[in-house]
């Protein structure tokens, strides 16, 4: 998601001037995705630019901004258009393992376990948090941390894919045996 997106939904809710719309989105996403306020401010000037916002008379010394007609189109097309699955093949952790399979010294297994562990440790953390938000206000909150579950569940899977994929590979493959796969992984799986 663009802050463009994020910034035109919560204008739709009202005016607000930069710090307010900072405050807000991190509070609709549980603080899951930080803003810096230039690039709150920066993002409002693209949209000023592009007719999407206008701002307002000052008060008490912030500039507010208001949401246009364009701009309320623009939002509402974005929230009717499904969004599109993650590009994988630049997922920093895809790209890892693909190239740590054929450089050589580098243990394959240690960085899946690695990653595995880190993982689980973010789904405890996430499910903890969960447990902390049953307020009626904290749904928002709660549907990204179900995502943000959701998301290492998927991870998880991939990572127990990854393994049992090297180790067939090597198994089943003389070549592949120069895959950065410990032999006894391979043996324990035979």
């Amino acid at each position: 998601m663009s802050i463009r997106y994020g910034l035109l939904a919560l204008l739709e809710r009202g005016p607000m001037h930069g710090y307010q719309l900072r405050s807000t989105f991190e509070e609709s996403t549980g603080g899951t995705w930080p803003l810096n306020i230039g690039q709150v401010y920066t993002t409002l000037a693209r949209l000023e630019r592009d007719h999407l916002v206008r701002p307002l008379p000052e008060s008490d010394g912030q500039r507010p901004y208001e949401i246009t007609e364009p701009g309320r189109a623009e939002v509402r097309a974005w929230f009717v258009t499904p969004v599109q699955a993650k590009d994988r093949p630049r997922d920093e952790l895809a790209v890892k393992l693909a190239l740590a399979i054929t450089t050589p010294g580098v243990d394959v297994q240690a960085i899946v376990q690695a990653q595995r562990t880190a993982t689980m440790r973010a789904m405890q953390e996430y499910t903890r948090l969960k447990r902390g938000a049953e307020r009626p206000g904290d749904l928002p909150w709660r549907l990204v941390l179900d995502a943000m579950v959701f998301q290492a569940e998927a991870e998880l899977r991939w990572l127990d894919h990854c393994e049992s994929s090297l180790v067939r590979e090597v198994r089943t493959r003389p070549a592949a045996r120069a895959l950065n796969v410990h032999p006894e992984v391979v043996d324990e799986r035979a």
